[in-house]
């Protein structure tokens, strides 16, 4: 069932001094909605706009300055998935082309690729086609991408990748479709500085889901649009709109999945939503996805590999004193040296009804604190305090302080071998060699990453874990991004984790040997039932 707009409510950001046109609104509802939609079980009925489609269209061409132009001429949209968004930026496309009564306009279709932004122009295209008023006095160039409307010489375009190389185009319209998805900021800075300067009334349409990188343009932007509604900003040109959910609300409850999809129940079936939300429930590896797709929230990695839930239900006391004289495994990751050092001791259980207790150790240089927390900032300074993160003098790690600092942990515990990244420090290898410890090289590749990283999860999830908690070690856990190859093997991905995941690569490290050998008095889990497939 279609939910009509019953009574409009001119938008909030109208400014003091603009006016809502009734009659321009009614024009660009009225064009819109002799359009058809093109797909699935809705295709070749009239496009009749859903009240919040409407809403929109409204609020941003009816809403005019005292000089009779629009008074926004940027609009983002952030929205789920299957929610019309391809559909309704089409028809702005068409509309900005054909119903927009400016001679020669030049509108562009924008995306992360050729091929994303032929996404919107094949509705566009299909929305002619359909239309014959249209069909008559439009013209499709569908080798150049290119729809042309005779009577003003206007035409929509769909831009190639490599445009944010050249300049000069006198804009009407930018249609952006998945801001999200752009590699960097050049194309959209491109399209939209200056490119309309030549017009009284350009529109920059930008339209996406949630991303997942809080270092570019789109997370930009979606700033400053919550800003704006929220009320810490204010740009008159500029009309936001963002259908989703807070972090803290639940992901699995009805109510929230109505909040952040305002088509459910008309394009996106609920049945459809439950379905894939069961199945994130089923495998954590998947709730990122539905969370940024189905509920448009930001999440830090494109697959949230770690749900910090599941982790700190792993909270265990450590009691580094009961663990003395204990048989485990070390594992050692050295980043650079202004960086953390990681250094993890994994104990295996000593019977069925006991755990892998996880002790961390952190290191990083003493002068470099104020600086890493005003630029990262993270609490390094606090975790300082505490005695989860401990310093070496300087401004450079040293190597030497760790050296000695693993020597005593030796005298303590029964460390019976250390994995390291065969492509780490070699001399501080060497030296722990010499020291009496069983170095071993351990290669950061799918083949020996993705067992004992699969086990981390599967027994985190048992609950067969226990880390107590260390705040610096959890940071690091959520920080992991996963690469997957071919065959499903997985590991951690330190080029797309865009924090430090140093501690949980060192606990993959010292858990693998601790799976291989035990506690001296077990054989290696692998042995028993050969390498996790998940």
């Amino acid at each position: 069932m279609l939910r009509k707009l019953k009574k409009y409510t001119p938008t909030p950001f109208k400014a003091k001094d603009s006016v809502y046109d009734k009659r321009a609104a009614d024009h660009a509802v009225a064009f819109i909605e002799c359009l058809s939609h093109t797909k699935g079980t809705w295709a070749g009925k009239p496009f009749l706009l859903i009240d919040w489609q409407e809403q929109i269209i409204r609020d941003v061409f009816g809403t005019l300055k005292p000089s009779g132009y629009r008074q926004f001429n940027t609009a983002y949209i952030e929205i789920p998935k299957k929610n019309g968004k391809s559909e309704l930026a089409a028809a702005i496309a068409l509309l900005l082309t054909c119903g927009d009564n400016e001679e020669r306009a030049e509108v562009y279709g924008c995306a992360a690729d050729r091929q994303q932004a032929s996404i919107v122009f094949e509705v566009a295209k299909d929305m002619v086609t359909m239309c014959p008023a249209l069909a008559k006095r439009v013209k499709i160039l569908a080798s150049q991408k290119r729809i042309v409307y005779l009577p003003t010489g206007s035409y929509y375009q769909v831009l190639s990748a490599d445009v944010a190389n050249k300049h000069g185009f006198n804009t009407h319209g930018v249609i952006f479709d998945e801001l999200h998805t752009q590699p960097n900021r050049r194309l959209f800075d491109v399209m939209t500085k200056g490119s309309g300067d030549a017009r009284m009334q350009p529109l920059y349409f930008l339209i996406t889901t949630a991303g997942d990188n809080t270092n570019s343009i789109c997370w930009e932007v979606h700033s400053k649009a919550k800003d704006i509604l929220d009320g810490r900003k204010t740009d008159p040109t500029f009309y936001p709109v963002i259908y989703g959910t807070e972090e803290n609300d639940s992901w699995t409850d009805p109510k929230v999945w109505k909040k952040a999809n305002p088509s459910l129940g008309i394009t996106v079936g609920i049945d459809k939503v439950k379905a894939a939300c069961d199945s994130a429930q089923q495998n954590p590896a998947e709730e990122n996805a539905f969370r940024q797709l189905r509920l448009n929230q930001w999440v830090k990695q494109a697959i949230r590999w770690m749900p910090m839930d599941v982790w700190d239900k792993c909270a265990f006391p450590v009691d580094p004193k009961s663990l003395e004289g204990r048989v485990c495994y070390g594992g050692l990751d050295l980043s650079s040296s202004t960086d953390i050092t990681a250094f993890v001791l994994v104990f295996p259980p000593l019977d069925e009804d006991d755990k892998y207790f996880i002790l961390p150790f952190f290191w990083i240089p003493e002068d470099n604190i104020a600086l890493r927390v005003r630029r990262d900032h993270v609490n390094y300074d606090l975790w300082e305090k505490q005695g989860f993160l401990l310093t070496t003098e300087g401004n450079v790690v040293h190597y030497g302080f760790i050296e000695t600092f693993i020597e005593q942990l030796g005298k303590v515990y029964n460390i019976r071998e250390i994995a390291f990244d065969r492509w780490g420090a070699v001399q501080m290898v060497q030296n722990l060699g010499g020291m009496g410890f069983t170095v071993v090289p351990f290669g950061q590749g799918f083949k020996e990453m993705s067992p004992p990283t699969k086990e981390l999860i599967k027994l985190t999830l048992e609950q067969r874990i226990a880390h107590g908690g260390q705040p610096v070690l959890r940071w690091m856990m959520d920080n992991i991004y996963i690469r997957t190859d071919p065959a499903g093997n997985i590991k951690p991905d330190k080029e797309k984790s865009t924090e430090k995941i140093d501690g949980a690569v060192a606990t993959i490290m010292a858990l693998d040997r601790a799976l291989r050998n035990g506690s001296g008095m077990s054989t290696s889990v692998y042995d028993n039932r050969g390498l996790l497939l998940i």
